[in-house]
């Protein structure tokens, strides 16, 4: 084992990290209170190559592997995972078309992203079922050599803003997963509509939407493997999307972390800094811990998706123990921030906001305990 990592992967972490100090925190809280996509900061991640940077290169991109993918959502999530969430939300968007598509789609839906600012989406999640993705609503049906979408899909993240969504539908309602189909829906397809998703409890610099699809047709060409792939390649996808939002909870962990040193050496009481006491410490070097347990486990998960292995115990293990860890870790940097945690002044309180979905999105961690024990007791 070696973890050292290569002048290329130390120059593409600083790289993220002088992004997320320059151009995240500081516009981060006002974007926060907006609810506002801030998408100057889409075009200048677009602009140093931070943006779709898993596009392989036959299709003009990058082709960065997920280990060096989570390097640099680390860092991004370190200043805001609503504003990381957009990016790694597109990369979700992005990996259906790699996992299901042929090299002729890849080049004809991903080309282009890489010569604009764009974002892709990944719409699974409906109205009445998200943990159970095989019970789906959304149908097409074929006609000729054109899909006709009708249905919803709900808290779809870049859902409307997304160049291409990744649709998730079913053929027979009563078909389950035998019944799926995969379809890239461009954002101008007719009958292609959204509804913003307002009041959320964190994240909210990130766009999440309802779907509304009502006879959107797209040609046969669209399709991603053959009938009934869809919900493998949906679950494929969701195995390796997992380690960003892992790697992302990491680095909001090693914010609540900082932000807590700083302010406890400041802070004082009794006529010393609050540094000084034992509660404090123990606090802060629980928070060190998770940080440093959680990294590694989400590198083994990226390192077996860069080998090509099986990592859905990993990435599962990962992203569910990243994700509380960090919960934990907002939570206590409020404790140690007092009274002043609680309020805006300081960005512990939007931290805690912020890292709850993490533990939602891609799969709740309940759902991940259930991969977990079934592959144990397989």
């Amino acid at each position: 084992m070696d973890f050292t990592l290569s002048d290329e992967q130390r120059q593409l972490q600083q790289l993220a990290r002088d992004f997320a100090r320059k151009e995240i925190i500081p516009i981060a809280s006002e974007y926060d209170q907006r609810e506002e996509l801030p998408w100057q900061v889409v075009e200048k991640a677009f602009e140093v190559g931070l943006l779709n940077a898993a596009i392989p290169e036959h299709a003009g991109g990058l082709g960065l592997g997920m280990f060096d993918e989570c390097l640099i959502g680390e860092e991004l999530a370190y200043g805001c995972m609503g504003i990381y969430t957009i990016l790694m939300a597109s990369e979700l968007g992005i990996t259906p078309i790699l996992v299901g598509g042929t090299e002729e789609q890849q080049q004809r839906f991903l080309g282009p992203m890489t010569e604009k600012a764009s974002l892709a989406a990944f719409a699974l999640s409906e109205p009445n079922n998200g943990s159970d993705a095989a019970a789906m609503h959304t149908t097409a049906v074929l006609d000729g050599d054109e899909w006709v979408i009708n249905g919803t899909k709900m808290w779809i993240s870049n859902g409307g803003m997304a160049e291409v969504t990744v649709v998730f539908a079913t053929t027979d309602r009563q078909g389950g997963h035998k019944a799926s189909v995969a379809l890239v829906v461009p954002r101008d397809a007719l009958g292609f509509s959204y509804n913003k998703i307002k009041h959320k409890m964190g994240q909210r610099a990130s766009l999440t939407s309802e779907l509304v699809f009502e006879n959107v047709r797209v040609p046969r060409g669209n399709q991603l493997g053959g009938l009934g792939d869809g919900f493998k390649i949906a679950m494929k996808t969701l195995d390796k999307t997992r380690i960003p939002v892992a790697a992302g909870s990491v680095g909001i962990a090693r914010r609540a972390l900082d932000e807590s040193v700083k302010y406890a050496k400041a802070r004082e009481a009794f006529g010393k800094p609050i540094s000084t006491f034992q509660a404090i410490q123990f606090k802060i070097a629980e928070m060190a811990m998770g940080i440093e347990t959680g990294r590694l486990m989400y590198q083994k998960a990226a390192w077996l998706v860069d080998q090509g292995q099986t990592h859905g115990f990993e990435s599962a293990i990962a992203k569910a123990y990243c994700s509380e860890m960090a919960f934990d870790a907002a939570n206590e940097a409020i404790q140690v921030h007092g009274g002043y945690g609680y309020v805006g002044e300081y960005p512990v309180e939007k931290l805690l906001r912020d890292v709850k979905l993490n533990q939602i999105y891609e799969g709740t961690n309940e759902i991940l305990r259930v991969v977990i024990s079934r592959q144990l007791l397989k």
